[in-house]
Formats: C-alpha cells, structure tokens, sequence
C-alpha cells in the first residue's frame, strides 16, 4: 500500500447505496438507486402539498382519502409521512451515522423546497396556527353576540406597526349605546382563546362522549362505540395542527353561539356537530363500512 497518507473511506461515506429497502420515490437497478418516474411525481406533490396544508396530520387525512400508499402497498399514515419529509435521500444525500454525504443517486426534491418544507417544520403546530390565525382573524364570526343579544362583527386596528384585533358589537357601531358599556368591544384572541379553549376540554368530556355515540348509534353508521370515543379524545392533538380555514370550519360545526357578559362568556355547543366532526376525523367516514 503506498505511504501517500490517503485515507480509506466506507463505501457508504462515498454516497454509495448499501443496500435495503429503497425510499419510495427510487427502485434499485445494479446496486444503485434509480428514480422511479411515477413514483418521484408523487413525492414531490406530497412536497408541494405539505406547504399549502403545513400539516401533517391533515395531509396524511387526505393521502389516506385518496388512498395513496407507496411502492410496498403501505398507506402514508402520519408517522410514514414524517419520516419521508426528513428523508435526506430525496436531495441527493447519502447518510452514514448521521451524517449526510453527497450520494451517487439523483435527487427528486431540489434543495429549495426541502428547505421551505422544513423551514415549516421546525415550528411547533401551535406557533403555525397561531401565525396563520393573524391572517384569517374571523374565527367567531356569525357566532358571537353581546349580553343584548345584540351579533359583535370583527374588527382590527394597527398602532405602531402592530394588528390589534376585536370584536365590536352592533349597538357600538349604530352608536345606540355609550363607548364605556359593559361587553361592547372585547379583545379578539383572548376571546377566541376561551372559546377554542372550552370546547377543546369538552370533547373528549363523558357527556360529549355519551351523546355523541348516542346520535350516531341510531343512524346508520357502523362505528363503534371505542371508535367514537378514541376520536373525541383524540381530537386536541389534531386541532393543534389544523390550519385556521379548518379551525373555523370547526368552530362553525361544534358551537352555536358564544355570548359575552361583562363577568363571564358562555359557550353553547352543538351536539349534532360533534357526530359529523367523528364521522370525518382520521378517515374514520371512510372506513366506516369496515367497522367492527
């Protein structure tokens, strides 16, 4: 061996592809990944779409509504779609014990979107939807009244560079009632925050639980008592990650009416919405001919 000091490098150091199941996206041809032309087309629209969506959990709801499964014939859950977002395979990288090298392989992402993929990544569900929430501010619109029975339409100011939103009512702005009365004009987050808030807690409740599988045990829905209950409880992880045109639709579904008193705001449910949020949670309304 000659004394040139040139060290020996694994094969996997020097992007070879070692063997294994290949990334869905690739086929394996002579020991080498290959792109698989149809299969790529689906990974870069599943790219594409988690940056309109920024939701996992409500992308995986629509890969499964379009029954969208890999080269294995296995559905793209949640958890399959992370681990296919964060796969460096598809920028061309090799990985060896956590370090990314260039690979002998063509990639199907180029590096611009992978970066705007996971640039959304690395916020935590409740910051995106927080964030979004600035940009469609009516959360409880139509659905909020003052102590007079009198409908609040939102409203915004900037100070200083800064949105501040509201919720007004109608006597306000007909000026038929003083600017100082009581519930005329309330901060539009904190009340959304109660809201959101009350019914998050009163979902997963016994007696949300119990009247909801007792709508659907009269209809014709196969779903199970366990099935209703399992998505009820489930259904705070999946708000966190909704996007705000999806939290309002939500909203408009499970509450009537949110009333506020200068004290207190009272929240009244729908019930009946609860049955239609179970029937579409986790593809549950598509499985419900395969249930127990």
């Amino acid at each position: 061996m000659s004394a040139s000091g040139t060290s020996l490098q694994l094969p996997r150091k020097k992007g070879m592809w070692m063997g294994g199941w290949a990334p869905f996206g690739y086929q394996v041809k002579d020991r080498k990944l290959v792109v698989n032309a149809e299969d790529a087309a689906t990974v870069r629209s599943i790219f594409k779409r988690f940056l309109v969506v920024k939701s996992a959990t409500l992308l995986a709801h629509e890969l499964r509504q379009k029954n969208v499964r890999n080269r294995y014939g296995q559905a793209i859950d949640k958890g399959v779609l992370y681990k296919l977002l964060k796969n460096r395979t598809y920028i061309g990288d090799a990985v060896h014990k956590g370090v990314a090298y260039p690979g002998e392989h063509d990639p199907i992402i180029d590096r611009k979107l992978w970066d705007r993929v996971h640039a959304i990544m690395q916020e935590s569900p409740r910051k995106r939807g927080a964030s979004s929430r600035a940009q469609t501010p009516a959360l409880l619109k139509g659905l909020i009244f003052d102590a007079a029975g009198a409908a609040m339409s939102p409203t915004h100011t900037r100070r200083k560079g800064r949105l501040y939103r509201y919720y007004i009512s109608q006597r306000l702005i007909k000026a038929s009632e003083p600017t100082g009365a009581p519930s005329m004009r309330v901060p539009a987050g904190e009340i959304e925050e109660i809201v959101i808030g009350q019914f998050r807690r009163m979902v997963s409740s016994p007696e949300v639980i119990a009247a909801t599988w007792k709508q659907l045990r009269g209809t014709t829905s196969k779903l199970t008592e366990n099935k209703v209950r399992a998505a009820l409880v489930g259904f705070d992880e999946v708000w966190a990650e909704l996007f705000p045109a999806e939290q309002q639709r939500i909203t408009s579904l499970l509450v009537d009416r949110v009333v506020v008193f200068p004290t207190k705001v009272d929240v009244h449910l729908v019930i009946a919405g609860f049955t239609t949020l179970v029937t579409e949670m986790k593809g549950l309304a598509a499985d419900q001919g395969k249930a127990a």
